[in-house]
């Protein structure tokens, strides 16, 4: 919108110094113009508490996703408080006033050297934003920075837990295998006892010295304890799963710690580019009402100017740069066609 309507209005008003499109074109450029740059602060603020709130308030934020009225209602107070803020003061200040003093063949705002006004109008517009996403920007990376330090904490304390367990699952292990070595010698002995007491009473009955030879050999066949393989099984289980455990929580907080440094990022070179282009302008902008455009070269006003217009064709090629919903949201809305065959292209591979 800026380089469709603010900029070509603009350039041969730079060029040749006078105004001919008109008051009332007049009007209508201001309004347009304070509002797409009003609107595009005011939307970087509402991205960065986006951004804040998924970050620090997680299940809140994944809860209310699916919430579009929300969003929409979140969008348009946006550019309704970014027109509030000039609109009706650029419409209605010479009504007000009772007088306008533009002169002939200028194009400014009634205001332009109110110094009242335009500390205010940049203290809502400039300062307090740029305090909130600084806020909003500190708190992600101080939130980041907590849980890192808490899951290096509970990865040290789960995986030294699981080190003693581990430790002491083998000394059990090997306990169970000397009481299976011990119960495996003692029924052999017993098998031996059995079977010379059935050969010593051979004489008195052989039905009963066979019978109780069979016993004596089934008894002794009977498993009392498991096997070598099966204790070194049971002592190893519980460290393997540990060690899944151990595996999955780190991979987890892993994923979410560098999604949220993403955001992190993303939101600072948000905030930067938004400092560096904004900053000059405003502070020009008081120094320059406050002396009545003496103690300001109008170069470097004009420079300042500029680099609003700048900002706002900086920030449509940052997002998608910084965020992946964004170039797909970009994607859909310039190539359409192209979102619609990757699927397809997908499913064929």
């Amino acid at each position: 919108l800026a380089g469709a309507f603010c900029i070509p209005l603009y350039v041969p008003y730079v060029l040749t110094g006078r105004w001919i499109f008109g008051r009332s074109l007049c009007k209508l450029w201001l309004v347009v113009d304070y509002l797409l740059c009003t609107s595009s602060v005011f939307n970087i603020v509402l991205i960065s508490y986006d951004r804040f709130l998924s970050v620090t308030r997680a299940v809140a934020y994944r809860a209310q996703q699916g919430n579009t009225r929300q969003a929409v209602l979140k969008m348009v107070l946006v550019w309704v408080l970014a027109f509030l803020l000039y609109g009706p003061a650029i419409i209605s200040w010479e009504y007000i006033s009772g007088q306008s003093i533009i002169p002939t063949g200028e194009c400014y705002a009634e205001f332009f050297y109110n110094w009242y006004f335009l500390m205010t109008a940049s203290t809502l517009e400039f300062f307090t934003p740029f305090i909130s996403v600084m806020f909003f920007n500190l708190s992600i990376y101080l939130n980041i920075q907590k849980r890192t330090k808490m899951r290096l904490d509970v990865f040290h304390e789960v995986h030294n837990q699981s080190f003693s367990e581990e430790m002491e699952g083998s000394r059990e292990a090997k306990l169970s295998l000397k009481c299976c070595k011990w119960e495996q010698k003692e029924s052999a002995e017993t098998l031996d006892i059995s079977k010379s007491k059935a050969q010593a009473t051979a004489s008195t009955s052989s039905l009963d010295a066979k019978d109780l030879l069979e016993t004596s050999s089934e008894s002794s066949r009977k498993p009392k304890c498991c096997n070598e393989k099966s204790c070194k099984n049971s002592a190893s289980t519980l460290s393997a799963e540990k060690r899944v455990k151990i595996v999955s929580q780190s991979t987890t907080h892993r994923f979410r710690l560098s999604r949220d440094k993403k955001v992190a990022k993303s939101l600072a070179i948000l905030v930067g580019i938004f400092g560096i282009c904004w900053a000059p302008y405003t502070l020009l902008m008081i120094i320059r009402a406050g002396c009545h455009g003496q103690c300001i070269s109008e170069f470097w006003y004009e420079t300042s100017f500029w680099l609003l217009w700048i900002n706002s064709a900086v920030n449509p090629v940052l997002y998608p740069l910084c965020h992946s919903s964004f170039k797909r949201a970009f994607i859909k809305l310039l190539c359409p066609k192209k979102l619609k065959i990757q699927p397809h292209y997908a499913l064929q591979n």
